[in-house]
C-alpha cells in the first residue's frame, strides 16, 4: 500500500512541474494558471472522424465525410507539362540493350589475354624456327628465315 500512496505523491510532483513549465512558456505564473483551469474545468472534445457516435451529445463533435474534389483537370495539366519531345539522335540502341553476363569478367581478362596471346605466337615461332634448322632443306632455310624476320618485327612492336 505505500507504493501507492508514493506513485500519487510522484503524480502530483509531476503535475506541478508541468504546470511550472507551461506557465514559464506563456509568460504567467503558476497561480494564474491554476486560476484559469478552476474557472475552465471542461476536458477537451472529442473529434470523431470514422466513428459515427449514436449519441445525441457526441454527434455534433463528429466530421462529415469529405468529398472528393475533381481532380482530372490537374491531372491532364501536369502530364502535358511533364511529357517530354521524342529525341531520337540521343537514343543509343547499343546501350538499351542488355549486356552478357560474364561482360565484366571479360572486360577484367582482356589484357591478360593478350599477354597470352603474344606469348603463345611467339612459342610457336619458336618450335617452327627449330623443326625449320633441323631440316636442311633449300626451302626450309626461306621459311626459316621469312619466320625469323617477322619474330623479329613482332618484337620491335612489343
Amino acid at each position: 500500500m505505500s507504493t501507492v500512496g508514493s506513485l500519487e505523491i510522484e503524480a502530483k510532483k509531476r503535475k506541478q512541474r508541468l504546470l511550472a513549465l507551461r506557465a514559464k512558456k506563456e509568460g504567467k505564473t503558476v497561480e494564474e494558471l491554476t486560476e484559469n483551469e478552476k474557472n475552465d474545468p471542461s476536458l477537451p472534445k472529442p473529434i470523431f472522424r470514422s466513428y459515427k457516435p449514436t449519441d445525441e451529445n457526441l454527434k455534433e463533435n463528429a466530421i462529415e465525410n469529405p468529398q472528393p474534389i475533381e481532380v482530372s483537370e490537374k491531372v491532364k495539366d501536369q502530364l502535358a507539362s511533364g511529357k517530354p519531345e521524342p529525341i531520337l539522335d540521343e537514343v543509343d540502341l547499343a546501350s538499351l540493350a542488355p549486356r552478357k553476363p560474364d561482360w565484366d569478367l571479360r572486360r577484367d581478362v582482356s589484357k591478360k589475354l593478350e599477354k597470352l596471346e603474344r606469348r603463345t605466337q611467339r612459342a610457336i615461332a619458336e618450335l617452327i624456327r627449330e623443326r625449320l634448322q633441323g631440316d636442311e632443306s633449300k626451302d626450309g632455310d626461306l621459311l626459316a628465315r621469312a619466320v625469323n624476320a617477322a619474330g623479329k618485327q613482332k618484337s620491335d612492336e612489343d
